[in-house]
């Protein structure tokens, strides 16, 4: 496939400004495209989004192919569909990566299958295979008890890719490309969707997706008063933030915003408190990407031992008080 050249990624933008997975795609893209020799680029999709082009391109991009419509304000599947299909058919990447988010989940298959290729979802790792000059594509499997790593002969070879996974692209304002831009026909009637409004829900502290350190309660929590003592702890670990499991969540001691695993949010943070929760395969399918994993459990053959680095087999309402105390001490100097 001598046609396909070079490795792209789907730039999402948050809040108008660069989303931090693109960040990271185009971390690992950057590496990919170096290993195969080829380029980099990214598409961005959306209206009057062009300046940010040239962040994209301090990142890492050789290329930002640009599609600016007003249709294009907002998130709708079928007019970005539309449009990412215009761009790949043009430009024949080897490689298009997405990030796992809303965006990416909803976008990719149906693009791929547009395409006429394949997708690997929520992918973990990404390496190139030098013989065949294919894409590895490794996720989690099984709730994340195993790795599987695929790899297909389709073109363009498409990933989605799981945040934090990749290290994020070094910012150098020095660095030169290319801006192109792609005119695409699009009408309103060929979305099936419309938005009637958008709402916001107001939410204190650190996103889960963005916090450093996570501590998470379980069924074994016992309330939503037991919730608020792990939020004792997020005040003096800076950049860290409360999760719950499904149990948790489904008893309404916590909003559901905050649910980490296979039907919740997943993540990785560099530390991961895992406080009176078993340790699911569905739980741990959501926090298995974390660097290091500690354990507070009474039930010394909980499955959260086999996954945690560092455990305390107890009650929490003993262990969990005494551990904040040590936390408030070391932070005092």
């Amino acid at each position: 496939m001598t046609n396909y050249k070079g490795v792209m990624i789907y730039a999402e933008i948050a809040e108008g400004k660069l989303g931090a997975i693109t960040k990271e795609l185009l971390g690992g893209g950057r590496k990919l495209a170096d290993a195969l020799g080829e380029e980099l680029c990214a598409v961005l999709v959306g209206c009057n989004v062009s300046h940010i082009a040239t962040e994209i391109i301090a990142h890492g991009a050789n290329k930002v192919y640009i599609v600016n419509n007003p249709l294009l304000r907002d998130y709708e599947t079928d007019l970005f569909l539309s449009s990412m299909v215009k761009v790949v058919e043009q430009a024949m990447p080897r490689i298009l990566l997405l990030g796992q988010t809303s965006a990416g989940q909803d976008l990719s298959p149906r693009l791929a299958f547009r395409l006429n290729t394949s997708v690997v979802l929520d992918c973990v790792d990404l390496s190139i295979d030098f013989d065949s000059k294919s894409l590895i594509r490794t996720k989690p499997v099984y709730g994340g008890k195993a790795m599987a790593a695929f790899i297909s002969e389709d073109y363009p070879q498409m990933a989605t890719v799981r945040l934090k996974s990749m290290p994020p692209s070094v910012r150098d304002d020095s660095r030169q490309g290319k801006v192109i831009e792609i005119s695409v026909g699009l009408l309103q009637s060929v979305s099936r969707t419309k938005i009637l409004g958008r709402f916001t829900e107001e939410a204190e502290g650190i996103k889960l997706e963005d916090a450093e350190t996570i501590i998470t309660g379980g069924r074994g929590i016992g309330s939503a008063d037991g919730f608020k003592k792990l939020e004792e702890l997020t005040k003096l670990l800076k950049g860290s933030a409360v999760g719950a499991t499904r149990a948790a969540c489904d008893a309404g001691w916590v909003p559901t915003t905050i649910q980490i695993g296979l039907t919740g949010k997943i993540v990785a943070p560099q530390v991961y408190i895992a406080v009176a929760l078993s340790g699911s395969s569905q739980h741990m399918a959501g926090c298995s990407g974390s660097r290091t994993i500690v354990a507070i459990n009474k039930d010394p053959r909980a499955n959260i031992f086999k996954e945690a680095k560092l455990g305390v087999v107890g009650d929490w309402n003993i262990v969990f008080p005494a551990f904040l105390r040590k936390i408030e001490e070391l932070s005092q100097g």
